[in-house]
């Protein structure tokens, strides 16, 4: 049965092509940098994130449908990739189905020629397949289980990285303690079943809130230094701070995210629908980006401990410290050449 087309279909049709675009061909560039001081940087591609942000105020996806807070993942995605990790062994995966687990990726691939091209074109007109694949992934902590919005895993290694991402673009005051509260305790459930993974946490925050609550902006970026700094919770932390006109506010900015309720490990084993979104002419998505508002990351504002290239540095160098040479070799190369230069 199709899958009704809604925000979020919308959204994955422009988010597909911006990354697509931003790696012709599937090549990505090398975030890694050696500075004029001998040290190694990671710079991420602001003008990627700021494009991909500009997708739910285009298409004005309220808090409720969950795209604001899916440009995040997106792109962390993307920078991962940058990073030299496979797109298989990242979830979102660049293309449908962004959950697809790498056993199950290596099974498909191993098939005979025309199997595998039965069993391929079943995965990809299927908006899930129950147990298989999906839109997002539960993972298990010491208690309960969380949906993990960025996440590499595989059964050999178990979880290698997993980064909670939340958004918010109004009244700040009212609901950033509970972002806070759910987040710590959402590090520690995650951080003492899972030790070894790079444990990461993203929070975009429109940058209104420096002009309109001052000390709440300062008693967030305050939390968020600390929820990095834990012994038992993050191994780093991100402030995504976005800058944007009044007359693109999303409608439901003011909403609070819906509960995700008791879940279920792995890939969604109801099969929630990804939406698969409907073909559309390049020239036409082309035109729709060229509309997108204007998003603009005020790095200038951003504190260095909470800055997005600090993150992903720590997150990757997190994943490549805790695996032998022979694994992420791509990564680890990407890395090395820059050093060399």
């Amino acid at each position: 049965m199709a899958s009704k087309q809604s925000a979020k279909s919308e959204a994955w049709r422009l988010f597909d092509y911006i990354v697509a675009q931003a790696a012709p061909g599937g090549v990505h560039s090398n975030p890694w940098i050696k500075g004029l001081d001998g040290q190694l940087r990671f710079e991420p591609d602001h003008h990627t994130l700021e494009q991909l942000l500009g997708v739910p105020l285009l298409l004005k996806a309220g808090t409720q449908s969950g795209v604001p807070a899916l440009a995040l993942d997106v792109w962390l995605s993307y920078e991962l990739r940058r990073a030299g990790f496979r797109s298989d062994q990242v979830w979102p995966k660049p293309t449908h189905p962004r959950v697809l687990p790498a056993a199950i990726a290596a099974l498909v691939n191993s098939l005979p020629g025309k199997l595998r091209a039965e069993v391929e074109e079943r995965i990809l007109r299927s908006s899930s397949i129950s147990g298989a694949t999906s839109s997002s992934a539960a993972i298990l902590g010491k208690n309960y289980l969380k949906q993990v919005d960025v996440i590499m895993t595989d059964w050999a290694t178990g979880p290698e990285l997993l980064v909670s991402t939340k958004r918010m673009d109004s009244s700040y005051g009212k609901n950033a303690p509970n972002r806070v509260e759910e987040s710590y305790g959402d590090a520690k459930n995650l951080r003492l079943r899972h030790p070894l993974a790079a444990l990461g946490f993203v929070f975009g925050l429109r940058s209104d809130i420096l002009q309109k609550e001052p000390k709440a902006a300062e008693w967030l970026c305050d939390l968020l230094v600390k929820l990095g700094q834990e012994d038992d919770a993050y191994h780093a932390t991100c402030l995504v701070l976005m800058e944007y006109a009044d007359d693109a506010v999303l409608p439901d900015a003011d909403a609070e995210p819906p509960p995700e309720g008791i879940l279920e490990p792995g890939p969604d084993p109801e099969g929630e629908a990804e939406e698969l979104p409907a073909p559309i002419p390049a020239g036409a998505v082309e035109e729709v980006i060229k509309r997108l508002p204007t998003v603009t990351i005020l790095t200038d504002r951003t504190p260095a401990e909470l800055s997005p290239g600090r993150f992903l540095a720590a997150m990757v160098s997190r994943v490549l410290g805790a695996t032998p040479v022979n694994m992420h070799e791509e990564a680890r190369r990407r890395r090395a050449s820059a050093l060399r230069k």
